[in-house]
């Protein structure tokens, strides 16, 4: 996905980043694009994981678990064939294409975590309740638990995470 989008930087290389990160004791607030035409039901577990193993669950704002690809006009993505099947017709009221994933059980997850997290954060809940709600919410196996995946002490090691008061912003 990163290729995809042109990122310039591999899954490894963000790995890396957060544990020198990590042992410099800098906070870092990933930012990402969780729900793509390219992510699967298994991928966006996936990504909780990698948030979870990262120690980054007080790291990342809750809205970064709902966001969606947005394809504005002109976007490179346009150019790919499998971009161009998925998309509608440039919606001039919202400025962008809209797209509909082809496993529409994607698309329920990410509306149903947009919601969530929505009412979750209106609400001042923590960011560790909220991603174990979404870690719920995308059928995690069970017996896997969001925080069984984090190294004691990781993210704790450091004291409080700050971040800013509003919560939607990218």
């Amino acid at each position: 996905m990163l290729a995809r989008l042109a990122k310039g930087h591999t899954h490894a290389d963000v790995v890396a980043v957060a544990g020198l990160m990590r042992d410099l004791g800098l906070t870092l607030h990933p930012t990402f694009v969780a729900f793509t035409p390219w992510i699967t039901l298994e991928g966006y577990r996936d990504l909780l994981r990698g948030i979870a193993a990262l120690g980054w669950v007080r790291h990342v704002s809750p809205v970064q678990l709902a966001i969606r690809l947005l394809i504005p006009r002109g976007s490179l993505l346009l150019e790919l064939d499998e971009v161009r099947a998925l998309v509608g017709s440039f919606d001039d009221e919202a400025l962008v294409h809209p797209w509909r994933h082809p496993d529409r059980r994607v698309d329920a997850l990410q509306v149903t975590i947009e919601h969530m997290v929505r009412e979750a954060t209106s609400r001042d809940e923590g960011r560790e309740e909220i991603f174990a709600r979404a870690w719920a919410m995308a059928g995690m196996q069970e017996g896997e638990e969001p925080r069984a995946r984090v190294a004691a002490g990781t993210a704790e090691a450091h004291g409080p995470v700050p971040y800013l008061t509003e919560p939607w912003y990218c």
